[in-house]
């Protein structure tokens, strides 16, 4: 089986009911970003940082996957997938996908502000006074804004083997997780689902555009591959 690898971003997750904060001019839910999703945030407030989350994490109980998951996890009949996923919702595992590795955290996991390798399954609210096995308080198993992305060499590598690499829902502006698309082979065939291509053949001569959402790109996709 051929090697297919997948980016996939936010806007794939949209189609579900998930909100963006990049559609609202940096705001998520509501808030600022930086609010939420840096190491200043949570130290400014973390009642408010914990409850951000924790809303999410509902949410995510209330959304499905849509036909776009699906049929990714369709293409394993066909090929060996490796998801690459800057979204923290478990979407893609629930659609039915085996490889799916998340860069930027999960929602449904928490961690130690100690010990960063101290990594808990979590399905209900974190609050202050949550602490793990260390006895320091948990946060957010996610990757905030100016802290390191720990899972990007091992994303880089399989990325490196990909026979077909597919991008979904991401606008490829956001680094590190757009420096990816540089770890492919040369000649290596490349799909790009979006409505607005921030891409072009001048730069990438085996890109295929498909500029539609999601959903219906991903519908076109699976005939271009399967047939």
């Amino acid at each position: 089986m051929k090697n297919l690898v997948v980016l996939t971003g936010a806007g794939i997750s949209a189609q579900s009911g998930i909100k963006t904060f990049r559609d609202a001019d940096g705001l998520w839910e509501g808030h600022d970003i930086m609010e939420v999703a840096s190491p200043e945030g949570w130290h400014k407030n973390k009642e408010l940082v914990l409850d951000f989350y924790n809303k999410r994490r509902a949410q995510l109980k209330e959304v499905q996957p849509n036909s776009a998951h699906k049929f990714l996890a369709y293409l394993e009949q066909y090929y060996k997938v490796h998801i690459i996923t800057q979204n923290v919702d478990n979407l893609h595992e629930r659609a039915g996908s085996n490889n799916v590795l998340h860069l930027h955290g999960e929602l449904l996991k928490v961690r130690s502000t100690m010990d960063h390798n101290l990594i808990y399954h979590w399905e209900n609210e974190l609050v202050l006074g949550d602490l793990g096995t260390d006895n320091a308080q948990l946060r957010p198993h996610i990757v905030w804004f100016g802290e390191d992305v720990p899972l990007l060499e091992t994303a880089a590598s399989i990325t490196e083997t990909a026979d077909i690499l597919v991008i979904i829902g991401t606008s490829m502006q956001v680094y590190p997780a757009a420096s990816l698309i540089h770890s492919i082979k040369i000649g290596t065939p490349i799909y790009f689902i979006d409505p607005k291509p921030s891409i072009s053949k001048k730069s990438h001569p085996n890109l295929t555009i498909i500029p539609k959402n999601a959903v219906d790109g991903m519908t076109e996709l699976v005939q271009l591959l399967t047939s």
